[in-house]
């Protein structure tokens, strides 16, 4: 009887709050809007506020006019972009870049996860947290300078090489070293860091699941296969379509840093180009265009990645 009475509260109550209007519900729970309200400003204000320069890009541009009185060229500067000499290289550079980045970084935050989930003492696997977080926290700066004084050609790793070999390696000099030392550093100042996220998942999953299995025979790996992984492979799915949808933009700042006269050939990428032509050399149409092609295949990426996880992860995807 008590059950039936109250399953039929239950009813009046969601038949009460469907019959809510909008302005209703607004009027009850204003405060919470009020709390998101700042982030929706900025959002508004730093996001979608310069997305009207962007119509720069379809015009010859002209500081003085401003961008309304500047004269519409419609796609000149992209088939500009599109036709020029060194399209293919920066196009190129920019895509292995970021794609071995993709591909040699993506799995190493989940294996350091699986990793810190075996430690069981509390104290050491808060040390070795730590130790594993602290590269996220440097500055690309100091990053690059450490880079340019360890591989510079009296630094440790080649008086290593000259040891061995008896001649230095030139390796922030030569346009083949650069891909992998850009990646390499990269990992390791951000694998740590992005690993939060699979530990904090991997808290979740009830140790009885890891008793029975051992109990039924499973070894280590087993439990990682069965239990651990399917755990990860919601958040495994929405941080890959993610990082695929941001395959063109890569970090500016370090590429430009990590940049020498001898390795442009693979170090001279979209961000650094866009750089040199708008800021350094003031064409900001030019640069505007570029700029905006490299975001519409990121768009495009993202929407094809999204689309093809969502097929291959049973309807799981970023939407």
């Amino acid at each position: 009887m008590q059950n039936s009475i109250k399953s039929a509260k239950g009813s009046t109550v969601l038949r009460n709050h469907s019959r809510q209007s909008p302005l209703e519900y607004l009027k009850k729970h204003y405060f919470l809007y009020l709390l998101l309200t700042p982030a929706l400003l900025l959002t508004l204000i730093f996001k979608y506020g310069p997305m009207y320069g962007a119509v720069i890009a379809f015009k010859d541009f002209s500081p003085i006019k401003g961008i309304i009185g500047s004269e519409w060229v419609g796609f000149k500067h992209f088939d500009k972009f599109l036709s020029s000499p060194n399209f293919e290289l920066i196009f190129m550079n920019t895509l292995n870049l970021s794609l071995f980045g993709l591909i040699l970084g993506f799995p190493v935050p989940i294996l350091l996860a699986l990793m810190l989930n075996q430690v069981r003492r509390a104290r050491m696997k808060k040390n070795i947290q730590l130790f594993l977080y602290a590269p996220n926290f440097i500055s690309v700066v100091v990053v690059v300078g450490m880079l340019f004084i360890f591989l510079s050609p009296t630094g440790p790793i080649n008086q290593l090489f000259t040891s061995i070999t008896g001649e230095p390696i030139m390796f922030m000099s030569r346009p083949e070293y650069f891909r992998w030392i850009y990646i390499l550093s990269d990992i390791w100042t951000g694998a740590g860091w992005a690993s939060i996220i699979y530990v904090a998942a991997l808290a979740n999953v009830d140790p009885e699941l890891h008793n029975a299995a051992s109990l039924d025979g499973a070894n280590l790996f087993q439990r990682i296969r069965h239990i651990d992984i399917p755990t990860l492979r919601p958040i495994m799915a929405i941080v890959f379509i993610l990082a695929a949808g941001g395959i063109m933009s890569i970090g500016f700042e370090k590429a430009y840093l990590m940049q020498t006269s001898m390795n442009l050939p693979t170090s001279e990428i979209i961000p650094t180009y866009v750089y040199k032509i708008g800021l350094q050399s003031g064409d900001y149409a030019y640069s505007a265009a570029v700029g905006l092609f490299n975001a519409v295949i990121n768009v495009i990426l993202l929407v094809t990645v999204n689309f093809i996880v969502k097929k291959l992860n049973e309807g799981e995807g970023l939407y």
